[in-house]
């Protein structure tokens, strides 16, 4: 499969450099068999600190899950995070799939991508296509004239605000999308 990237578009009022914080970040993903097309119900998470060796000394993955329909192995490298929150956490891997985060495609959004899809992170997949992407928890942006750091956003609901004491002005991410694309 390669190279899949998240890419993410949204409304920032007043902020700039919305990002994913530390290596414990968690991407919240459903993932697809690449051989039998099944489709993950349960949200699972990546994170960028997560090593999972591969069969047969292959090297690792973020994550390996066995496919419960088809038994294939397969895996994902994030080049970052992963997630947890109310009704999701580290799935027991009933999918063999192997996933990978690519940590140097890790990028910002920034204020002059206001409303334009931009590619986030990279995921190498091999025999796993992430299909969804719920944002969660973990995000962190700064104010565009003050610097002052908001961290902890959680974009879970698609929107967050909030003030901007030194700018004394209001700040936030609105209207929150996702796509995925091939590299």
């Amino acid at each position: 499969m390669g190279k899949i990237a998240l890419q993410l578009k949204a409304t920032l009022e007043n902020v700039t450099n919305l990002r994913p914080l530390g290596e414990d970040f968690r991407w919240y993903l459903k993932m697809k068999c690449g051989n039998c097309g099944e489709i993950s119900e349960k949200w699972q998470y990546i994170r960028l600190m997560d090593s999972v060796a591969l069969k047969g000394g292959r090297g690792s993955a973020s994550m390996v899950q066995k496919c419960k329909l088809c038994a294939r192995e397969n895996s994902i490298e994030p080049h970052l995070g992963t997630w947890t929150g109310p009704g999701y956490g580290l799935v027991n891997f009933v999918f063999s799939y192997v996933s990978e985060i690519l940590s140097s495609t890790i990028k910002s959004y920034n204020a002059e991508d206001n409303e334009k899809f931009k590619t986030i992170v990279e995921f190498e997949c091999r025999g796993l296509e992430p299909v969804d992407f719920q944002p969660q928890a973990g995000f962190a942006a700064e104010g565009v004239e003050s610097g002052t750091v908001f961290s902890d956003i959680n974009l879970q609901e698609k929107d967050w605000t909030d003030y901007d004491e030194k700018a004394q002005e209001s700040v936030g991410i609105y209207e929150v999308t996702h796509q995925f694309v091939k590299c």
